[in-house]
């Protein structure tokens, strides 16, 4: 079982503030919110490359990633990158020493794959460019923000160069390059008696890259959501922060799966990571007042899913659309895809019938306590510093209560529960 110490330092990334010695927007940058962003550019990156991507290797990658960042805190990029020139196969070995104690409780072999993933060159090529090219791309989101707020700052122009340079290495990868994204984001249409063929969308409109960043920026607003709107609370978190901590829980909880399959893993990481997409378009609407008046949640629902379709979709290939749909509409029902059509089933059921790729299940009951558990914590390490409101004390109680000797899918909820008691 993962341990509490894990799940904490999971929380330091949302107390590190990004371009730090640069004015930037009240609410910051952190680096929780930069990690969630970066493997937002990771799916869709992986995506227009296709089948050739190990998505369990990307998914792992970021997760390494983003604990390797929080290890080493901020340090300005030129010197990171002279220090891992100079000395990158230590510094890793050191931070591999950190991190060990707080993973060992990490089931399926993590940690091993973690070590090699840094120690072998090799492994995982493809995804660690991958993740490289949807750093740069992050980093840059932020940057294109920051840049008219700093015309006096010293040495801005050169960050200004090394980000070109960055994004010129590493921002054009692959199938964002015209020729090829055309494919990716071409129209399949039905069998015509010759076969399968393929017509490009009418518009053309996804014959670059222009669309896919208009989404990636889109989702760049998730950074200045924030969460608990009406409560003070340190550390602060934002609605796309808690995305990633519920996708890398959700992660973790299907690792103490029986034999999870591969797509049960990648699911689970990716519709925890979606799972508060339609609130770029609607906001944070609390539980108090989804569930003020009966039948408001469903109504919200609907305009939810109105908006995707309105918003969203529009801005991603139709192939994408399907998926999307998959990880963000009933995103807490556990659920399996069986002759075509979405069955919604239990965790447990799961476990016991559909635990293969061909069902691609999703445990929306595991992701559901993962966004409950984030929602706790957050409460409880307010409230451990001494930040009280009534409304930060009552979620904590509720939840509190919810979830004692609590067990989903197998998952003990209730012992993650306890780690945090006050």
């Amino acid at each position: 079982m993962i341990k509490k110490s894990l799940i904490s330092l999971m929380y330091e990334a949302a107390s590190i503030q990004r371009w730090n010695d640069h004015i930037r927007p009240w609410t910051g940058f952190t680096e929780l919110d930069k990690q969630a962003h970066k493997m937002f550019y990771a799916y869709v990156l992986a995506k227009c490359e296709g089948e050739s991507v190990n998505m369990i290797k990307l998914i792992e990658g970021g997760i390494f990633e983003f604990f390797h960042r929080i290890v080493l805190t901020d340090i300005k990029p030129p010197i990171y990158h002279k220090l891992v020139k100079e000395k990158g196969f230590q510094i890793d070995n050191w931070v591999l020493s950190e991190l060990e104690e707080h993973m060992d409780g990490i089931g399926g072999g993590f940690f091993e794959r973690m070590k090699k993933y840094y120690l072998d060159k090799d492994y995982a090529s493809l995804e660690k460019q991958i993740l490289k090219a949807a750093h740069y791309h992050a980093s840059n989101w932020e940057f294109k923000i920051i840049y008219p707020m700093n015309p006096q700052t010293f040495g801005i122009e050169q960050v200004k160069t090394e980000m070109a340079q960055g994004l010129a290495a590493w921002g054009n990868f692959f199938r964002f390059r015209k020729p090829v994204i055309v494919r990716a984001f071409a129209c399949i249409m039905a069998d015509t008696g010759a076969g399968p063929h393929i017509m490009h969308c009418p518009d053309d409109r996804f014959a670059g890259s222009k669309y896919l960043q208009e989404f990636l920026s889109l989702i760049g607003k998730l950074r200045y959501q924030q969460r608990w709107a009406k409560a003070v609370r340190m550390p602060e978190t934002f609605v796309m922060g808690h995305m990633l901590v519920v996708a890398i829980l959700s992660y973790f909880m299907s690792l103490e799966l029986d034999n999870p399959c591969r797509k049960r893993l990648e699911n689970n990481f990716f519709s925890g990571l979606f799972h508060d997409l339609p609130e770029v378009l609607t906001r944070d609407i609390v539980s108090p007042v989804k569930n003020s008046v009966k039948g408001l949640d469903s109504i919200i629902s609907e305009i939810e899913d109105e908006q995707m379709r309105e918003v969203i979709y529009p801005l991603l290939p139709p192939a994408w659309h399907r998926e999307i749909e998959y990880y963000t509409q009933n995103e807490f029902d556990s659920k399996i895809i069986d002759d075509g059509e979405i069955n919604m089933v239990t965790s447990d059921l799961i476990n016991e019938k559909y635990n293969e790729d061909k069902y691609n299940p999703i445990d929306g009951q595991i992701i559901r306590g993962c966004d409950h558990l984030s929602a706790y914590i957050e409460a409880y390490m307010s409230l451990s510093y001494g930040i009280k409101s009534e409304q930060m004390q009552s979620g904590y109680d509720h939840l509190k209560g919810k979830y004692k000797d609590k067990v989903i899918g197998g998952i003990n909820f209730g012992e993650l529960f306890d780690y945090f008691v006050l």
